[in-house]
């Protein structure tokens, strides 16, 4: 690696410390350098909250360093005034002569502007440094702002003769009890997490953080018909839940059904949630649920878990059609992660 590389890796590392956290803003690092030396780090720690550039330039004692230093971030500094100023202008005030980039913000109230206003101000800019990787560390946000849908995550676990469920629906627990950890790690990590009618009903999930920590997601079901019942985990109001259905729009505390045509239902309710500033979805519904996405093409990634136990009979697993990307074992499980080919 270079130089440029190395340092552009280390926000990589610093941004991913805010994962679960900053949604809708991106994952930021950044680091400012003077002389060889390292003088201040940030990253950008919760939404609302003050940017990567900000926490870096507060971390250096002496503020006199920052003239003439360079500023290496993994996200073009932004440039309109949201929930804090413009970082691009903090840059500026405080002499940094040199800023070296991954990528270039996808977001229109950004999209270069950030840049445009550093290189009017006489700062030299490096761009497309590791720009392959922060992309994938940002793809949730790039997914969000140019194909104006969250990213999509199918995730399933499947027995070694490939089912997913037993006859009578019921898929409890064909996974190990490390396999089930790592789905509530990525539950913590992800602004929604969806089912659909008769996941919710024959295995009466909670969808919430149990045996990670962070922040619970969005819970989202789809019941066309409104004919789940009220008894239900997910209707249980301890944290913010939409029911996607056919019938009626309704609001409650934590509780919200939203009322969609049947046709077009998906990108319907994509673009619903795109409006609500979600920026990524696990799909964690039946064979029925998961196919739906796959036979639209509106998925991203599949995370799969194949476990050496056999029902023999019951519901088939989804079919899916990818580049397999990881291929390890979670203890008895095996575990495969498959990229939609749109997102190479």
């Amino acid at each position: 690696m270079t130089p440029d590389e190395l340092l552009i890796q280390r926000t990589f590392d610093l941004a991913m410390v805010g994962v679960g956290l900053v949604s809708p803003n991106p994952r930021v690092g950044c680091v400012i350098v003077k002389d060889g030396e390292v003088i201040g780090e940030g990253w950008h720690k919760k939404y609302g909250e003050a940017h990567a550039e900000v926490n870096a330039v507060a971390s250096v004692a002496d503020k006199s360093q920052l003239v003439g230093s360079t500023a290496y971030v993994n996200l073009e500094p932004c440039s309109h005034f949201g929930k804090t100023p413009p970082c691009s202008d903090l840059l500026i005030q405080h002499g940094v002569k040199k800023v070296v980039i991954s990528n270039v913000d996808s977001n229109p109230l950004v999209a270069g502007e950030g840049i445009k206003k550093l290189k009017e101000a006489g700062v030299e800019i490096v761009t497309g440094v590791l720009e392959k990787k922060g992309r994938e560390l940002n793809k949730r946000f790039f997914t969000y702002h140019e194909q104006q849908r969250p990213f999509i995550i199918l995730k399933w676990a499947q027995t070694a003769d490939g089912l997913i469920a037993h006859s009578n629906y019921e898929s409890k627990w064909i996974s190990n009890v490390f396999s089930r950890q790592l789905v509530h790690k990525w539950r913590s990590e992800e602004d929604a997490i969806l089912v659909g009618t008769k996941t919710a009903a024959h295995d009466n999930p909670n969808l919430t953080v149990r045996d990670w920590s962070g922040g619970n997601p969005v819970r989202l079901v789809i019941d066309r018909f409104l004919r789940l019942s009220d008894n239900l985990n997910l209707f249980d109001k301890s944290t913010s839940t939409i029911c996607f259905n056919l019938l009626k729009h309704e609001e409650h505390p934590n509780l919200k059904l939203v009322r969609l045509y049947d046709q077009h239902f998906l990108p319907q309710m994509l673009a619903w949630l795109h409006k609500e500033k979600i920026q990524s979805l696990i799909v964690e519904g039946g064979s029925q649920t998961l196919s739906l996405f796959i036979e639209s093409g509106l998925w991203d990634e599949a995370r799969v878990f194949t476990s050496p136990r056999s029902f023999h009979v019951g519901i088939k697993s989804p079919s899916i059609q990818g580049e397999l990307k990881l291929r390890e074992f979670v203890s008895s499980d095996l575990f495969q992660v498959y990229a939609h080919h749109q997102t190479d």
